[in-house]
C-alpha cells in the first residue's frame, strides 16, 4: 500500500482497512495480516497511558510509538496523528511536529478539524507529507462537544460537515476519517468528493473502516460503543493464561526437568 493506492482503491470501490497501533510487538503481528494501513491514533494516551482523553498526548510520545510501530511493521503503510494543540501553534512549531513523525517513521500524517487550519494543511502537502483529514467526532474536540456525542445529526452540522470535507479534499489531503456520524451524512460525504472516506462509527457506505486493535481483540469488554465489534475476547484468553501460569508456579509444576538446565 502507498499513497496512490487509496485514490485507486476508491476508483475501483474495494474498501480500505485500518488498524490503529501502538507498539513494536503488535505491529509485528499484524505486519503478517492483510490490513492496509496501520494508524498511531494519538488515543494511544488512553489506550496504553491511562489518561482520560487524548488530549494528554505529546509529540514526543507520538514520535516515540510511531517509531516502534515503524520497526514492527517495515512494509505497512503508516499514518501518525498530530497531537492536540500542534496544528494551532503556528507554522513552525507543527512543521516541527510533522518533521519528527515522518522521521519516526510514518508515511503520512493525520489532522483533526478544518476550520483554521486549512492554510497550514495546504503547506504541509505543499511540503512533499501527505495529510489525512479528520471529522464529525474528533477526540481533542471532546471538551468542546460536551462529550463524545454523535455530530451531524442536524441539518445544519451535516451540511458544515459537509462543506468541511470539501475543503478538506481542496486542501490537498488524500484520505478522510469520518467518526461517530450518522450513516447517511457519510455516505453523502462519500459520494460527494474524491478522496476515500475511512469510516469509525460512520456506517458501511465509507471507502473504509478503522477501529482500534485493543478494542477490536475485546481487551476491555467493558467498553462497547454501538459501532465496535469484538472481533475476539483476548482479556479473557490472557487472564486465563496467567492464572494457568500462577497455578503451575504455585504447586511446582512449572517449570519442568524439561524446561531447566542441566
Amino acid at each position: 500500500m502507498n499513497i496512490l493506492d487509496f485514490a485507486r482503491r476508491k476508483r475501483a470501490q474495494e474498501k480500505i482497512s485500518m488498524v490503529t497501533c501502538y507498539d513494536y510487538s503488535s505491529a509485528c503481528v499484524l505486519e503478517q495480516t492483510d490490513v492496509d494501513t496501520l494508524l498511531v491514533g494519538d488515543s494511544l494516551a488512553m489506550v496504553m497511558h491511562g489518561f482520560d482523553s487524548t488530549v494528554h498526548a505529546t509529540i514526543d510520545m507520538m514520535a516515540m510509538h510511531t517509531a516502534a510501530v515503524r520497526r514492527g511493521a517495515p512494509g505497512k503503510f503508516i499514518v501518525g496523528d498530530i497531537p492536540f494543540l500542534s496544528a494551532r501553534r503556528g507554522t513552525t512549531q507543527a512543521m516541527d511536529d510533522v518533521a519528527a513523525l515522518m522521521r519516526a517513521g510514518a508515511n503520512a500524517v493525520k489532522i483533526e478539524g478544518e476550520a483554521g487550519q486549512l492554510d497550514l494543511m495546504a503547506h504541509i502537502v505543499e511540503s512533499g507529507v501527505p495529510v489525512m483529514g479528520h471529522l464529525g467526532l474528533t477526540p481533542q474536540s471532546v471538551e468542546a462537544f460536551g462529550g463524545h456525542k454523535v455530530q451531524g445529526r442536524s441539518e445544519g452540522q451535516a451540511a458544515a460537515i459537509i462543506e468541511s470535507a470539501k475543503r478538506l479534499e481542496q486542501a490537498g489531503c488524500f484520505a478522510l476519517v469520518l467518526e461517530c456520524v450518522p450513516e447517511v451524512l457519510a455516505t453523502s460525504i462519500t459520494e460527494q468528493i474524491g478522496i476515500p472516506t475511512i469510516g469509525i462509527g460512520a456506517g458501511p457506505n465509507t471507502d473504509g473502516q478503522v477501529l482500534v486493535l485493543h478494542d477490536m481483540l475485546g481487551m476491555n469488554p467493558a467498553f462497547k460503543p454501538k459501532f465496535l465489534r469484538h472481533y475476539a475476547n483476548t482479556r479473557e484468553v490472557i487472564t486465563g493464561a496467567v492464572n494457568r501460569f500462577h497455578d503451575d508456579v504455585t504447586s511446582g509444576a512449572f517449570p519442568s526437568r524439561e524446561e531447566s538446565y542441566a
